[in-house]
């Protein structure tokens, strides 16, 4: 996948980078070569820029050895990890070298962090930003952990104006706790889970980040959207010269709830799962360019707090494990609607690093780092949740058939196996 296309060519690897790209019939002069069965394509490695990883402090959850093991699996070979769900969260460099320490030894594949911006760290985000972190990630409603509270709007605010002046990104959790009702939880009724956080929650909220990164002047990036009807108005505000982007992720792209059984709290997120109206409109959002990226946003938890209260909606932990599935689950629902590979690696490689300031990540060109994934697009399997490589084996995926199978990734120039020589990214650094 070269260039925004499927061509046949020779791909020249020196050291950890990709030297040269040829046509397929004068291949460079090497000591070692790989030759792709016919039934498989070269990818680059995927960029997932949504990873909840939760250690240390919560690594019974998950934790860089088990979560970039899945990664690898799944052909991401650059993540970053987010800063809450994790004791302490991201919120000073002090943490941010603690998380550094922890994951350093144990990475399969590159591995960067954001920041946080909660309401007491304001004077925080410089120092962090300095030391490397790739942006900050924000809650506009309850985060569902106490350590990481979320900002209202006057703190919102600052920290915009904040990030603005150095430059940062500010990544958004957009959902307007005002308008989220929990009186209509039901149980284990999907439904009622569902009409309590509704579209408009999500709406009112990027109304808000739109209105600020105005304001500040700044950047900002809404994570996870579920809500379609939010589309236009980001589309009008990007017509407008509005430095916004978003991303939705794979499991809006896949499910949708007139499917999602009662008790199925394996496929509780927040924002929810919606209709499939909704869901294609995501995907007829994405085809148009006002949706940038797909992203994990890889969020587990133990299997004991996935399943609390014996399928009750409002009990269960909110957060769907996907890293190692991303890119079959998109590419099965892309090809399904008439995309192809290079839709999926565009979205999934190379608009994540371009957002994030990874130029040299997610593509295969002269200069870019030998992150490489053989992939068999048209093989099929059936998820079984118990040979994932994240660490609690529960998955909204299970049992459900995919197409694509990853079958080995490379990460700078050489083969990922069990040893871990993943690297630690800053921001701005190569």
């Amino acid at each position: 996948m070269v260039g925004g296309a499927e061509e046949s060519v020779s791909v020249g690897i020196t050291g950890e980078r990709i030297t040269s790209v040829t046509a397929y019939d004068a291949p460079p002069a090497g000591d070692h070569v790989i030759d792709l069965a016919d039934d498989e394509v070269l990818l680059p490695g995927l960029v997932d820029t949504h990873v909840h990883v939760n250690e240390p402090g919560r690594t019974e959850w998950e934790g860089f050895a088990t979560a970039t093991r899945a990664a690898a699996a799944g052909g991401v070979t650059t993540l970053l990890d987010m800063p809450l769900n994790c004791i302490p969260p991201t919120t000073t460099v002090a943490a941010l070298n603690e998380k550094r320490a922890v994951a350093e030894d144990q990475v399969l594949v590159d591995v960067g962090f954001w920041g946080g911006a909660v309401p007491d760290n304001l004077a925080d985000l410089a120092p962090l930003h300095e030391a490397g972190v790739f942006g900050f990630k924000c809650f506009l409603v309850d985060s569902g952990v106490a350590e990481f509270p979320h900002l209202a709007p006057d703190a919102f605010a600052a920290a915009m104006t904040q990030t603005g002046r150095i430059g940062a990104l500010m990544i958004v959790h957009a959902e307007d706790g005002a308008q989220i009702d929990e009186s209509k939880l039901d149980g284990a009724h999907y439904a009622g889970f569902l009409a309590s956080r509704p579209r408009t929650s999500e709406d009112s909220a990027i109304a808000l980040v739109v209105e600020q990164t105005v304001a500040s002047g700044g950047r900002a990036h809404i994570v996870h959207l579920s809500s379609s009807d939010a589309v236009p108005a980001l589309h009008a505000a990007r017509a407008a010269g509005v430095d916004v982007s978003v991303e939705t992720c794979p499991h809006y792209l896949t499910f949708d709830a007139e499917h999602i059984a009662d008790g199925a709290t394996e496929l509780k997120c927040c924002p929810p799962i919606r209709e499939a109206a909704n869901r294609e409109a995501l995907w007829a959002a994405l085809a148009a360019g006002d949706i940038d990226l797909v992203v994990s946003d890889h969020s587990p938890s133990t299997v004991l707090l996935k399943t609390q209260g014996g399928g009750d909606f409002g009990q269960a932990w909110g957060g769907i494990a996907s890293v190692q599935l991303g890119l079959p689950a998109v590419w099965t629902g892309a090809r399904a609607r008439g995309h192809t590979l290079a839709d999926v690696v565009r979205w999934m490689a190379a608009a994540p690093a371009d957002r994030v300031g990874l130029s040299h990540k997610g593509r295969i060109e002269v200069g870019a780092d030998a992150d490489l994934v053989r992939f068999a697009p048209e093989e099929e399997f059936v998820v079984d949740a118990a040979q994932l490589h994240h660490r609690n084996k529960i998955s909204a995926y299970a049992g459900r058939k995919l197409a694509g199978v990853v079958r080995e990734t490379w990460l700078r120039g050489g083969s990922i196996d069990q040893t871990p020589r993943g690297r630690l990214l800053r921001r701005g650094e190569r």
